[in-house]
């Protein structure tokens, strides 16, 4: 087992005109979990937003034989200027994949299996039905598995979305990513309405859903604007919120404006809960698929709650 611990420029983040704190550390450990899953995934022609998106904690989930599936191809319609993903136009739509991602979670023998994708403005569904096929090919290989989903925005088209929740996924995930103010530079093609309402939809159409939104932080926002974000969610009975720090992922994307602290995670973590989410997770390297696993044995307090 191969251990380094580097900063976070190691997994392909470079550095930015701030130099990258002393608390943003990644441990470098390739053990034979990281390994196997790198040979299905490339072995079943399969993307990863681990990869795509040049997690940093790529490392500490495929150790813990956790991974995010990213369907629908590897090229978004999209261009945030967050998002390490290739923009472009897709050129083709693989009908052949959620039953390869179903046959990977199976090899794997994942608990917890999480799907994401690119948005998908070029499909009249945005992808909707891949979604549900994933889920469903998923559920029939391995019913014991649990199964969260992060979604696009699908446009605001409500009849998608209510696709993807009639596949009975365990938990919705649709990131806000940042506070309104800054979507016309960050977030351009999206509509911050749009992502509030979304979620909404998602409890009130299956009120044993846990849903669930996350933000990046260093991008310009002020606490004030955070919290409004929190409060905003918790109205429209978001259950589970993620906060963790922008890393920019190329010279060609928005600068990091700060870093925060680890005690500002706490602070925001706590200013969280106590708004009345049923689970929070906070912290420099946090992001909307860490430790999605550990979230799960959660859901019925977080319903009762």
């Amino acid at each position: 087992m191969d251990r380094r611990e580097h900063p976070a420029v190691s997994t392909g983040v470079p550095l930015t005109q701030t130099p990258i704190p002393s608390w943003i550390r990644i441990r470098v450990t390739e053990s034979e979990n990281f390994k196997k899953l790198k040979q299905i995934v490339k072995g079943s022609r399969l993307h990863t937003v681990c990869e795509e998106a040049r997690c940093p904690n790529i490392f500490d989930c495929w150790n813990r034989r956790t991974a995010t599936f990213m369907i629908l191809g590897d090229v978004c319609t999209r261009a945030c200027r967050f998002c390490a993903v290739t923009s472009g136009r897709p050129t083709e739509l693989d009908l052949g994949e959620p039953l390869r991602v179903a046959d990977s979670v199976a090899e794997l023998g994942l608990r917890h299996a999480v799907i994401t994708s690119v948005d998908r403005d070029d499909l009249r569904d945005g992808g909707a039905g891949i979604f549900a096929r994933t889920i469903r090919a998923i559920r029939r290989r391995s019913p014991g598995t649990t199964i969260e989903v992060l979604t696009p925005d699908f446009q605001g088209d409500l009849e998608s979305v209510q696709t993807v929740v009639d596949a009975g996924p365990d938990i919705f995930n649709h990131n806000t990513e940042t506070v309104p103010r800054l979507y016309a530079r960050i977030r351009p093609k999206a509509v911050y309405a749009n992502s509030l309402a979304l979620l909404r939809y998602v409890k009130a159409s299956a009120p044993q859903m846990v849903t669930k939104s996350g933000l990046m932080v260093g991008l310009g926002e002020t606490e004030d604007e955070l919290l409004e974000v929190f409060g905003n969610m918790r109205a429209h009975n978001i259950d589970v919120l993620t906060v963790g720090q922008y890393l920019r992922p190329t010279k060609s994307h928005a600068e990091v404006v700060r870093y925060y602290r680890p005690e500002e995670f706490s602070r925001l973590k706590g200013l969280a809960l106590e708004m009345g989410f049923g689970h929070v997770e906070a912290g420099p390297l946090v992001r909307s698929s860490y430790h999605a696993d550990e979230q799960v044995p959660e859901r019925k307090s977080l319903l009762a709650g």
